[in-house]
């Protein structure tokens, strides 16, 4: 039987060995012969009193921190986590876990009290019991590890040994030894937030067992070294997220959850923070949120809801407190749904919210996979008017069909929105296959992906093409015009010789959204179109009238050609999609007729409000 077991230990080591050593990798750490005792993932021992100290001064910070502490409180009340499968996944789950054991762990090392240590070895050990964390999807278990290596780390000089034996052991074969299976470790060449949340799931449980196996955690963390450059570069040059706002949220945090601990126990996170782009890319979230508290949604964004932790980071990094000025705004909407909502603890410092300046810059331009411009006439003016447009490409991770299209929000209002992405599972269940993005592909079946439900333009009721690329051509920053232009001309190539959009803000009063058409040799179909929850009145052929909130606003089409107002509902074809209730579509209709060279602008007009 020891025979037995030996042989499997030492096959097992030729596996790790050979796993590792066929992803190519730099040996970062061959200079690394300690690290930190626990807990050493994130909040060293004794930095627990550097929060205390924050939060005995000063009233933000405890009401942060006593938002995490009764939270903690209600998760003591909810029965430990199942490992429920919903749809193709074990995500919600691992979620929660990561949540819960954040927070109680955190709540135990601040308060000293053991019913938080009690509670959160119960979790520990029940998610430990699970067959497996479901690593057909990894996301699943980088997660799940990534909440039992704080657990197991934070709690670690207080778990019994039969505890940490089964933890650890828990983390080696439901976490590591999967990520070495060429079946499930993918990520470790993709491009997207998958890659940056596997890394650093791993790499967590990787340092949390470093004592026990010092050279395989070595391996596994200077793979992730290498791996996790790969969607870092893709902020470059400027620092626009591909994949959008929600997932900045996502892949982002992530990834700063990674460089925060290699800085922590490695004292050093190998220039990865200097890769170009990478340290810009928190501006960019910054000016994706506009006036309203509503961002620029486009591509698969579900809204975040609360302060971003990882801006905290950004800021103090950067020595750049104006990035925290719209978390300054969300201090009275903290999230104890956000499972790493203690981090921000971490990051935070202590930051005085009162000496939090705005951001100098009222316009923002980032190019890359995903270009977007971003503009506003104040920073400080609930009713200032901003504008987002994008450009890129279909093919892009998480995106829609929606190249030029943009987002509005003045006196108040979001005028032009985006409806969102459609929740994966509803369509999944029901066959559609959601990630095949092929031109043919059922991705542009589901109504909220494809152009027909966006503020875009489309030619003779087709799909974009899905190989098109557009970027910001040009701007102006002047001061009586902020604007941007994008040539979109290859989603509808080659059925348009040229099609070119330009969005902007005039003298800090209207809005003005412009496109020059180049026709081919045929009569082409051009529909104009723009969706909002206002309600919407057709006043002539080129007025359309919106209120909401008893607030009007007028859409001026200026045309020299005719055309023809529209307006109906936003609702798919299929029952099991999301309804998109008390959403309109509205534009216009006309026709381009053989190589005709068209321009044409939709001029909106603020500032009408009814007083009572």
């Amino acid at each position: 039987m020891i025979k037995q077991k030996i042989t499997i230990i030492v096959l097992l080591s030729i596996f790790i060995q050979l796993s590792i050593s066929s992803f190519g990798q730099t040996d970062y750490l061959k200079n690394i012969s300690t690290v930190p005792n626990h807990p050493r993932i994130l909040l060293l021992n004794g930095e627990e009193e550097g929060i205390r100290n924050i939060i005995k001064v000063n009233n933000d910070w405890r009401k942060i921190h006593q938002a995490i502490i009764d939270e903690s409180d209600r998760i003591l009340l909810l029965p430990t986590l199942d490992r429920v499968i919903v749809g193709i996944r074990l995500l919600l789950t691992s979620r929660e876990c990561l949540r819960r054991l954040f927070y109680l762990s955190y709540a135990y090392r601040l308060t000293n009290d053991r019913k938080y240590f009690v509670r959160a070895e119960e979790e520990l050990l029940k998610v430990s019991s699970f067959v497996d964390w479901h690593p057909s999807l990894f996301l699943d278990v980088s997660e799940m590890a990534l909440g039992v290596s704080i657990g197991y780390d934070w709690l670690y000089n207080d778990l019994s040994p039969d505890s940490r034996t089964i933890i650890k052991e828990a983390l080696l074969q439901k976490a590591i030894i999967p990520s070495l299976d060429a079946k499930y470790n993918s990520f470790l060449t993709m491009t997207t937030n998958h890659n940056q949340v596997d890394n650093a799931g791993i790499s967590f449980a990787a340092l949390a067992l470093y004592e026990d196996n010092p050279e395989l955690s070595k391996k596994i963390i200077n793979r992730a070294l290498t791996s996790i450059q790969i969607p870092m570069k893709k902020y470059s040059p400027d620092g626009a997220f591909p994949e959008g706002y929600g997932y900045w949220g996502y892949g982002t945090s992530f990834n700063i959850l990674f460089l925060s601990t290699l800085q922590k126990v490695f004292q050093t996170d190998f220039a990865l923070a200097n890769i170009p782009g990478f340290l810009n890319t928190a501006t960019y979230y910054e000016h994706m949120l506009g006036p309203t508290g509503e961002c620029f949604n486009y591509s698969d964004c579900f809204f975040s809801k609360g302060m971003n932790p990882a801006m905290f980071w950004f800021a103090d990094y950067t020595h750049n407190p104006s990035l925290l000025y719209n978390e300054k705004r969300l201090l009275n909407q903290i999230n104890v749904e956000d499972r790493i909502l203690p981090a921000i603890m971490i990051w935070g410092k202590g930051i005085d919210f009162d000496k939090i300046p705005k951001p100098n810059k009222n316009l923002w331009v980032g190019q890359g996979e995903c270009p977007v411009a971003l503009m506003r006439t104040s920073w400080t003016d609930a009713n200032a008017i901003f504008v987002g447009i994008k450009g890129g490409s279909p093919s892009t991770s998480h995106a829609h069909l929606d190249a030029g299209s943009f987002v509005i929000d003045a006196i108040g209002e979001r005028w032009a929105m985006d409806l969102g992405p459609q929740e994966y599972n509803d369509v999944e269940i029901k066959g559609v296959d959601l990630w095949n993005s092929k031109q043919q592909g059922q991705r542009w079946h589901v109504f909220r992906l494809n152009n027909y439900a966006h503020n875009v333009l489309t030619v003779n009721d087709s799909l974009h093409r899905v190989t098109g690329m557009s970027i910001i051509n040009s701007f102006s920053n002047s001061a009586d015009s902020l604007s941007a232009t994008t040539d979109i001309t290859s989603m509808f190539s080659p059925v348009l010789k040229s099609a070119i959009r330009t969005i902007a803000i005039i003298d800090k009063k209207k809005v003005v959204v412009k496109d020059n058409l180049v026709n081919t040799n045929n009569t082409n179909h051009i529909r104009w179109s723009m969706l909002t929850e206002a309600k919407v009145t057709i006043k002539s052929d080129s007025v359309i009238e919106l209120t909401q909130h008893h607030k009007h606003i007028l859409l001026r089409l200026n045309y020299n050609g005719i055309a023809k107002p529209f307006k109906k509902s936003v609702k798919p074809a299929t029952t099991y999609e999301n309804q998109n209730k008390g959403v309109s579509i509205l534009g216009f209709d006309f026709d381009l007729t053989p190589n005709e060279r068209k321009e044409f602008e939709v001029n909106f007009d603020f500032g009408r409000e009814e007083r009572y």
